[in-house]
């Protein structure tokens, strides 16, 4: 028997949710029937949709206190309630520790750990007052669980995001559920951005277990089962989505440098 979810009456607010993962998100939301809100500093250049329907969007600069407050206030009084939060906004420029200065680190801490912090505190606000409470979702990154080189404050960043995950899960059950996905590599309009040409693509995919990069609409799916009721009893979670993982270098090395097999005369 198929595995269907139905988020029909729920409301959903992703944060940058207007292209690349986000976009996804919105729409794998939309498409299991959720009401979705997209927020991000600029409109997108068309509205993001899924089976026929479209996602709201409304500008909000989640680093401001303020703004974020305003904005899940909104959505709430809008709409009755809000029941998910996909903290989705983030990211960074490839950029070496040496290379960047304090002030240029710290913003990236601040988007990718302090804005989601600000926009949990005040979703919680508005869902432990919501019978059925809330579900967060924090979008985290395999860059939070090794070294990250030419992304260190964005690794430190994330590392954090799922530390306080699952902080939040447990000083906020048991009406609001807390959890993290763990991103590996992802399509996006803007992957040749991290991977080069389509060549360069294509190696990198071949790296990844499952020999592909993830598509947004794999981490929208992961995204609606967190918020549903067939999660009702996973919270303080990391789920890890990556295809696998990385193939570790030392086997390649190994491989490389093992002698032949020379069967007996």
């Amino acid at each position: 028997m198929p595995l269907t979810i139905d988020l029909s009456g729920t409301v959903a607010v992703v944060t940058g949710g207007t292209r690349g993962v986000g976009a996804g998100i919105a729409r794998a939301l939309l498409a299991a029937g959720a009401e979705v809100v997209t927020c991000a500093r600029r409109p997108p250049d068309r509205p993001v949709t899924a089976a026929g329907r479209a996602a709201r969007f409304l500008p909000a600069d989640l680093r401001d206190p303020a703004a974020a407050t305003a904005l899940l206030t909104r959505v709430r009084d809008d709409h009755g309630r809000l029941d998910t939060l996909v903290n989705n906004a983030g990211g960074t420029p490839f950029r070496l520790l040496g290379d960047g200065t304090p002030a240029a680190h710290a913003r990236v801490v601040e988007l990718n750990l302090l804005a989601p912090l600000t926009a949990s505190l005040a979703a919680y606000e508005v869902m432990r007052h919501q019978p059925a409470g809330g579900s967060v979702v924090m979008v985290g990154s395999v860059s939070g669980t090794r070294p990250s080189p030419g992304s260190a404050a964005y690794g430190a960043a994330k590392a954090g995001l799922e530390n306080l995950a699952r902080s939040m899960a447990v000083e906020w059950a048991p009406l609001v559920r807390v959890n993290t996905l763990v991103l590996g590599m992802v399509r996006t309009e803007l992957s040749h951005l991290h991977y080069g040409d389509a060549a360069g693509l294509a190696a990198v995919a071949r790296t990844v277990p499952l020999g592909r990069l993830a598509e947004p609409a794999d981490v929208g799916d992961a995204c609606v089962f967190l918020a549903s009721d067939r999660a009702a009893y996973v919270t303080g979670a990391a789920l890890h989505l990556h295809g696998g993982g990385e193939r570790p270098a030392f086997l390649d090395a190994a491989t490389a440098n093992r002698p032949a097999d020379h069967p007996e005369k």
